[in-house]
């Protein structure tokens, strides 16, 4: 076991670096590796102490961002997720027992990335194998088969790896052959769409600018200066209308604002409200406005509201997935009395449940705030009902200095390639930028700066192929895991009705223990 629980503590270091900062995307398949090699030929109990130890050096150091809001958010979020794999674990203590193994393990692998990113209450995506990918070869496939999709792909290459591992181990050349032929054959599959990349039809374009208004004082608290986050949003905006009106900028479309670019209800704060105005009226479009909206005297929401020169505040996007613990409490009554903290989150942040695009100067335009962009179902149902571009307004200024801006924007960039569609990110103070339906880089704002971004974009108001399967993925993927517990412990109950020693030295009183040695002295 303690060989065992040092293979998966290296295989989990290395699957945190393989997303940013380091994003070394090539070890992917070699931490899938190392956990199933650590996983084989034990009982369930042993599969989820060395699943939770991967999880623990895996997850813990993916989002060490987290000691930005507080250490103990950190050890509480990074702890909770870290039991997924042990249950991981344990789930692969039955199903090695199985032929075909990997595949049975990268439905397993999936199933809990899609259980974990989304229980409990919002759940946390953070970490999927396929937020991985960006400026690799598999990243085209996400257009294909969506993100469960290439999280499937990378889960089986990994697991393949260690067949062939296992298969040469032990000298069996027909099982090595067939599982490098197969591991091959997936990696092929995984590149075909970088040969054949998606490519959506963008006959139509819109000008759309990107305001990063920075926030004052040290950058990472918006409640510091709140009214002079505002007035940085409008004061760059009426500097966009100037150069507009001086001919050295094009006029855009419609404008977009971060998260928190408002951080009081503009409709009941007079300051707020007349700061907005003079912006849209100054830049004379459509300005797309992030506000912490009143919802009673308990409850606020995060919106998106399209802010019209003329007939002023119209559409709105409500936040999806608010983050608990962060901007609402499960069980407010027993947290607020042990954590002092959480007295600084006096109202609960209801969830939004807007499916269709917003309409922006005659753009259909589906929009995220933040998180949102790491969950599939907002978005997804926004480009299944028509929207042509994406938007995401978000406010990174709590972890401005850590890596979460960067694994956010790497998220984001691999949604505009699953999503067939162009990208528009506003942010308070970084990143800000957009982003190409391929994925790429077309302008950016560094960190810690005021900036307006003006590009002319695609539109598209078609639909991936990887939006339409990815779901289905995850589905199939979930039944197959319970198919393949349900079909070990019916073969192992079976094999312990029927096993039989020939004589007696061979005898053993647990035939499934047996079978574990024997499997356990292989892996060595």
């Amino acid at each position: 076991m303690l060989k065992r629980c040092l293979v998966a503590l290296v295989a989990g270091v290395l699957l945190a670096a393989a997303f940013e900062p380091v994003a070394a995307a090539y070890l992917l398949p070699v931490a899938v590796a190392g956990f199933a090699l650590a996983t084989r030929g034990l009982r369930a109990r042993s599969g989820f102490v060395v699943g939770l130890v991967f999880g623990v050096a895996f997850y813990f150091p993916h989002i060490s961002w987290m000691t930005a809001v507080g250490t103990d958010a950190w050890l509480a979020l990074a702890g909770v997720e870290s039991l997924f794999y042990g249950l991981l674990g344990a789930a692969a203590a039955y199903l090695h027992r199985l032929r075909a193994w990997p595949l049975w393990l990268a439905a397993a692998w999936v199933t809990v990335e899609v259980w974990r990113s989304g229980w409990p209450f919002s759940g946390m995506p953070w970490g999927r194998l396929s937020f991985a990918v960006a400026d690799t070869p598999v990243a085209p496939a996400l257009a294909y088969v969506g993100m469960v999709g290439v999280s499937f792909l990378l889960a089986l290459l990994g697991f393949l790896l260690a067949a062939l591992v296992l298969a040469v181990a032990r000298a069996r050349d027909r099982r090595a052959l067939v599982a490098g032929a197969a591991l091959a054959g997936v990696a092929l599959l995984s590149v075909l769409p970088a040969a054949v990349p998606f490519e959506p039809a963008t006959d139509e374009t819109a000008t759309v600018a990107a305001v990063q208004g920075d926030v004052p004082g040290p950058g990472n608290d918006i409640l510091y200066d709140f009214r002079g986050v505002t007035d940085n949003h409008v004061e760059a905006t009426v500097d966009l209308a100037e150069q507009v009106a001086a001919g050295t900028v094009e006029r855009p479309d419609f404008v977009v604002w971060p998260e928190n670019s408002t951080a009081v209800d503009p409709f009941a704060d007079a300051s707020t409200n007349a700061g907005i105005r003079r912006a849209v009226e100054a830049i004379g479009v459509p300005v797309l406005v992030g506000a912490i909206v009143d919802a009673g005297q308990t409850n606020v929401l995060n919106q998106g509201i399209v802010w019209d020169p003329v007939t002023g505040p119209g559409e709105r996007y409500t936040k999806w997935h608010p983050v608990p613990y962060g901007e609402y409490i499960p069980f407010r009554e027993f947290f607020t009395g042990q954590f002092g903290r959480l007295a600084m989150i006096p109202r609960d942040m209801m969830s939004g449940t807007r499916e269709t695009p917003l309409e922006i100067a005659g753009t259909a335009v589906g929009d995220a705030i933040c998180f949102d962009v790491a969950y599939d179902d907002g978005i997804q149902a926004q480009v299944r009902n028509g929207a042509e571009m994406l938007t995401v307004q978000t406010s990174n200024a709590t972890f401005i200095e850590t890596d979460q801006i960067e694994q956010q924007f790497a998220i984001t960039r691999l949604r505009a390639i699953e999503t067939g569609k162009t990208v528009v990110v506003a942010a308070t103070n970084g990143v800000s930028g957009i982003i190409g339906p391929d994925g790429g880089v077309v302008a950016s704002a560094a960190p810690r700066t005021q900036e307006v971004l003006v590009a002319e974009v695609g539109l598209w108001e078609g639909t991936t192929p990887g939006v339409l399967v990815g779901p289905w993925v995850g589905r199939l993927a979930a039944i197959a895991t319970g198919i393949g517990l349900l079909l070990s412990v019916l073969a192992y109950r079976r094999g312990r009705g029927t096993t039989a020693p020939r004589n007696a030295d061979e005898a053993s009183p647990d035939p499934r223990a047996a079978r574990e040695d024997e499997e356990q002295e292989s892996v060595r």
